[in-house]
This record gives C-alpha cells, sequence and structure tokens, in this order.
C-alpha cells in the first residue's frame, strides 16, 4: 500500500487476525502472515509475535509507570530545614552546601538525623531539591501585581504616529520644552509649543512656571490667535497634560483629546522636530528663570511666530515605500505654513485674505533684527547680568545687512551648544502665573502672582552663546578656530607634496576619476597613503574640476578604469567533443543541453560529470543566439528589393 497504516489501523487488524491466525492450517497461516507483513510493513518475526499473543484487555485509561519514590518525608521535612537555614537558596547551592550544613547543624543539635535520611539528602541532586521544594515555595511566593494604568489616563485615547492620515489644518500637537539648563530643579521657564500636522505652522509660548491651569490659559490665548479652527490636540504622558483641567477645556470646545504611547517619541514626530529646530535653534538649553528671561522670551516668540510661519519652508512627506530593507521617500515641494494654508480648502476665503495681508505687510529683514536682539537680551540674562530696562536698539537696514555677510563667512554661532539636553523629572512641581497670548507681542498681564524665586547662576564668560555680540567672545572663537586648523592640518594637506603631479596629470586627461589617479599614486609611492584617505582625495579632485571649469576648460564625461576580459582562467572541459557535440545540436536542434550531456557522459564514461552542465548550458545558448543571427542574415541577403517605382 502507498499509505501506511496507522498505529490504531494495526492493533485492529492484529484483533482481527489473531484468533483466524491462530486456529488455522499450516499452509493458510502462511498465507495470513505474508498478507499481513505487506500491509503493515512490519518484521515477520513481530509479526508473528503479534498474532501468536494470547489476547489481551486494553486498559481503560492511560498507563502509567509509578514506582516507589526515593525519599520519605522525613528527608523532605529535613532539606526544607536545611533550606530555611540557608536562606531559601536554590537548588545547586543547597546541593554544595548540604554536608558542611547537616554537620554544623548536628554538632549544634540543631537536627537529628538517622543515616537513612542523612543519605538521602546528601545523594539527592540539586534538580531533585528544587521539585521537592516547589510546593512550600508557592506558598510563600506572592504574585506579581500589573502596574496599573491611572484611571484619568485611560479616558484619553491612544494616537500613534501612523494613525494621522494626512488630516486636514486643525489637528496640532503639544509639547512642554524645559528652560532648566544642566540642572532639574527649582523653577524655571517652559516653553509650550503646538504644531500643525497638515500645514506645519508653529506656535510657541513662554510658561513661567508649570502648571495645568496656566497651561490651559495659554492655550486658550493661542487657540484664540489661529487662522484656523483647533479641532484635535495629541499630547504626551506627563500630568501638565493628562488632567481634569484640560479633559473639561477640551470637551467645552469640542477638541479631540488625544496622547501618545508612553516612551515613544515618535508618536510625536512633528512636534519633537519643531523643538529643536524652532525652540532650541532660537533659546538653546540655558537656564531661564525669572520675570525679566520670561518677557524676554515672550517677545522673541511673538517675532519667531510670524517669521516661521510666513519666511520658513519646509518639507513635507509625500510617499513612502519600503521594499525589504531599503525605504524610499518622496517629498513634496517646500513650501511655507503660510502657503499651505492658503492651498487648503478648509480655510475659508476670509482668513486667507488676512494671510495674504498680513504676508504682505511683514520685512523678513525687520523680523531679523527684533530676532537678534531679543537673543542679545536672553544672552544677557541666561550670563547672570542685569538687563536694560529697554531692548537694544536694532541697527539700520544698511548697517544690519552688511553685518549679515561677515557674520555668514566667519561662521555665526547659534546659542545652542553642543551639550546634552538635561532630563525633565516627570514629578516636579511648580507654582502658578498666567502666561503670555498668542499675538505677535505678547504683553505681560498686569494682574499676576509671581512665586519666589532663587538667583539667577551666574554663566561663565567665556561660553561663546553669540557670536558677534562681544569682540572678546569673537577673538576668542577665532584662536579656538586656528587652534583647530593647526591640529587637523597633516590631515588635510596630505597630498601637498604630490598634489602638482596630481594637477598635470588631470590637465592631460581631466576626465579621470579619482580612484584611478589615487590607485596610480598608492602604486607610484607605495606605502604613503591608505584607503581611508580616498574620499579626502575625491574631493579635492571635484573642486580642481570645478576651478577648471570656471576657467574655462572643456571636461567630457568621467572616465572609469577599464576592465579587461581575463579570459578562461580554466581548462575547456569541452574541447575535445565540441566539434561532435555541435553535429549532433545542427541534428537535433531541439535537443536540451541535459540530454546533450546525457548523451556523451554514456558515450564517454568518466570524461564528463554533472557538474559540467551549467557550463555546457551557456555554450549551447550562444550557440543557438549565433544561429538565430545567422538566419535573420541569411533572410535579408535573399529578400529582393523593392523600389517605389516598381509598385505603379
Amino acid at each position: 500500500m502507498d499509505t501506511p497504516l496507522t498505529h490504531q489501523a494495526c492493533i485492529e487488524l492484529v484483533r482481527t487476525l489473531r484468533a483466524r491466525y491462530q486456529a488455522s492450517r499450516s499452509r493458510t497461516k502462511k498465507q495470513i502472515l505474508k498478507e499481513f507483513v505487506a500491509v503493515t510493513g512490519y518484521n515477520k518475526k513481530y509479526a508473528l509475535h503479534l498474532l501468536n499473543a494470547p489476547e489481551v484487555s486494553t486498559p481503560a485509561g492511560p498507563r502509567r509507570r509509578r514506582r516507589t519514590p526515593l525519599y520519605d518525608e522525613a528527608a523532605k521535612k529535613a532539606l526544607v530545614e536545611v533550606w530555611e537555614v540557608l536562606d531559601r537558596s536554590c537548588g545547586k547551592i543547597l546541593k554544595a552546601a548540604m554536608p558542611t550544613t547537616l554537620d554544623a547543624l548536628e554538632r549544634h543539635q540543631r537536627l537529628k538525623l538517622d543515616d537513612a535520611v542523612r543519605g538521602q539528602l546528601l545523594v539527592m541532586s540539586a534538580a531533585t531539591i528544587d521539585r521537592a521544594l516547589r510546593s512550600v515555595r508557592a506558598v510563600g511566593k506572592s504574585k506579581k501585581r500589573r502596574r496599573g494604568v491611572p484611571e484619568i489616563r485611560r479616558l484619553i485615547p491612544v494616537r500613534t504616529f501612523g494613525d494621522w492620515n494626512d488630516p486636514p489644518p486643525g489637528s496640532m500637537e503639544m509639547d512642554l520644552v524645559a528652560h532648566c539648563g544642566e540642572a532639574n530643579r527649582g523653577s524655571y521657564i517652559n516653553s509650550l509649543v503646538l504644531t500643525d500636522i497638515g500645514s506645519g505652522w508653529t506656535e510657541c509660548a513662554a510658561l513661567l512656571v508649570r502648571e495645568s491651569g496656566l497651561l490651559v490659559q495659554t492655550l486658550d490665548g493661542i487657540r484664540a490667535g489661529l487662522p484656523f479652527v483647533l479641532c484635535a490636540l495629541d499630547v504626551d504622558n506627563g500630568s501638565e497634560f493628562i488632567n481634569e483641567t484640560l479633559i473639561e477645556y477640551c470637551l467645552a470646545h469640542h477638541i479631540e483629546l488625544t496622547r501618545s504611547r508612553p516612551y515613544r517619541k515618535n508618536d510625536q514626530a512633528w512636534i519633537e522636530q519643531k523643538n529643536g529646530d524652532v525652540v532650541r535653534r532660537q533659546a538653546g538649553y540655558e537656564r531661564f528663570e525669572g520675570i525679566a528671561a520670561f518677557q524676554a522670551l515672550s517677545r522673541l516668540y511673538g517675532t519667531v511666530r510670524l517669521y516661521q510661519n510666513f519666511f520658513q519652508p519646509s518639507f513635507k512627506l509625500a510617499e513612502k515605500h519600503r521594499w525589504g530593507s531599503k525605504v524610499t521617500k518622496r517629498y513634496l515641494p517646500p513650501a511655507t505654513p503660510c502657503d499651505r494654508l492658503l492651498q487648503a480648502e478648509s480655510v475659508p476665503e476670509s482668513t486667507k485674505v488676512k494671510l495674504r495681508e498680513l504676508a504682505l505687510s511683514l520685512d523678513p529683514v525687520k523680523l531679523m533684527q527684533e530676532i537678534h536682539a531679543s537673543r542679545a537680551r536672553l544672552a544677557v540674562i541666561a550670563q547672570g547680568g542685569e538687563p536694560k530696562t529697554q531692548l537694544p536698539k536694532a541697527p539700520n537696514l544698511p548697517a544690519f545687512l552688511a553685518s549679515v555677510s561677515p557674520a555668514c563667512q566667519g561662521g555665526e554661532v547659534r546659542p545652542t551648544p553642543a551639550v546634552q539636553n538635561p532630563a525633565r523629572d516627570p514629578h516636579q512641581t511648580a507654582g502658578v502665573m498666567p502666561a503670555s497670548s498668542a499675538a505677535s507681542s505678547m504683553p505681560m498681564p498686569t494682574q499676576a502672582k509671581v512665586v519666589p524665586l532663587r538667583a539667577a547662576k551666574s554663566i561663565p564668560a567665556d561660553r561663546p552663546l553669540w557670536h558677534g555680540l562681544d569682540p572678546e567672545i569673537k577673538r576668542q572663537s577665532t584662536l579656538k578656530q586656528q587652534e583647530f586648523a593647526r591640529r587637523r592640518i597633516r590631515r588635510q594637506h596630505a597630498f601637498t607634496l604630490v598634489w602638482p603631479l596630481v594637477c598635470r596629470r588631470l590637465e592631460a586627461r581631466p576626465n579621470f576619476s579619482a580612484a584611478e589617479l589615487f590607485d596610480e599614486l598608492c602604486t607610484q609611492y607605495p606605502g604613503r597613503f591608505h584607503r581611508g584617505q580616498l574620499a579626502a582625495f575625491g574631493r579635492r579632485v571635484i573642486q580642481w574640476r570645478k576651478d577648471a571649469r570656471a576657467r574655462g576648460m572643456q571636461i567630457g564625461p568621467r572616465t572609469y578604469r577599464d576592465v579587461k576580459d581575463r579570459g578562461r582562467r580554466r581548462p575547456d572541459p569541452f574541447q575535445a567533443h565540441w566539434a561532435e557535440m555541435l553535429r549532433c545540436l545542427q541534428a537535433d536542434p531541439d535537443q536540451t543541453a541535459l540530454e546533450l550531456l546525457a548523451t556523451f557522459m554514456a558515450q564517454y564514461p568518466g570524461v564528463y560529470q554533472m557538474h559540467h552542465l551549467r557550463t555546457l548550458q551557456r555554450r549551447v545558448k550562444a550557440w543557438r543566439r549565433d544561429a538565430v543571427e545567422r538566419l535573420i542574415g541569411s533572410m535579408h541577403e535573399f529578400t529582393p528589393s523593392v523600389s517605389p517605382e516598381a509598385g505603379r
């Protein structure tokens, strides 16, 4: 039979044939045995044993082997006492410490054991000890309680980064940025940041302290100044957001409130990007506290709000595809948040008219002047100095434009030192103070209750916060840049001595690749250069080509090293009989390479093997391609040409 019988079917067959086999004669027994072996596939001796065995009744339940336990209750009781003495250690430790512990307990008359129990304890293995103590350990072991989610957090649904699905303007993410410096303690200023998912519109406001009532009051002022209706708000799991005050506010104004997953910052990728691109880029990582810093930061955000939303284009992801481990992203053309709002269909036409009028009235140079003035005031406050009663007067337009070019050439240092952002304390509490509104000016409220603040920390004067504000800071920064250049001069100018030779080689053949030129240098100067310098050499070659094109030199397409055919490196296995194989192929062109190889393996034993099949397949494929080309050429030769006059 093709399909073997199951074990249960074989048992039923044995029960059926056993009585017939035992009652039959010798010739009939041989026939029954032969058929039984053919059906079941059993060995002949095993089949005879089954058919001659007496009938045995099948037990009702599963058969279990039971053996006498090796260790009695006295040994288990003594084991528990030793386990308690050794501070409830594991079985392996108990096994190693058992002889010493038993001797100590008997010596001090803490335990009395006879020779049988003592021998059982000494020969007991570590696994047996663990099995014997399993029931005792389960009594005192308490089940670990699962940490529950707070009830108020359950009221707010979770939204991940993939649940937005390109919403219209009005769906925003909100977060707080702490300006605590390197010490996350005491009272300091926080920045409330909101960004729109659809348009990228960003709003920032300063909070004197972190408190839910103050946050809701500031959010209400920002919502009143938005150019669209706030319909959805996504926050993190901080206590400043997850509270009854914010939930009641969102319910009263019909705002959908959602939260991200704990410890998943990618769920709020849009707002996390703006925290670094807007807040940290403009305000830095220094510590700000007090009324003066609050006013300066509010004025800075009022100007940044207009500059960021009307003059700073940003990219927006259009589509993303994944092919295995490769991810391909395509972005829409860069556009400002104002431009995206003007293109949105959900924004009313009256709002678009106001946005156009405001965009026409804004001067980017004047906004940048105000931003620099606010930064200067924040720099003085961060260094522990007393700010002036009025903001520094901005220079006129020609002077400001003249100062922009040297700052760009010298490399202006942003107010964002390269330090790690200190961690925020999730259990920190703060006082209460009303926040500023979302308008451009953001004035300080007159009726404000201010909690007492500690003295501002003095910042070292040599820290380069704003490049160009202090001549001494600028001079120290220049000296540091020169020192850095001197340390790197050997690495940057590794090709100085051989560069004239490279230039002459490039002038002769300007379209040579940098890799080929580098190989020539390594061959000409062995041991002087290594492969890690190829990237730097390639950059210098690219710069030489740019300078050459500026001089008017015509440079063709870049050429790379020619890969020469090294030819066959192994002997041809079909050289002796290839002519005969060609005759076989011409006689029967439809035969496959496998059939041809099988024919020659039978004709010449030991000469050809199956590992020659791949080579023969390539040969046959090339022969067929050449045969088709010859056939097409012969058809063109014998096709008569037809002139236009012949058809008339």
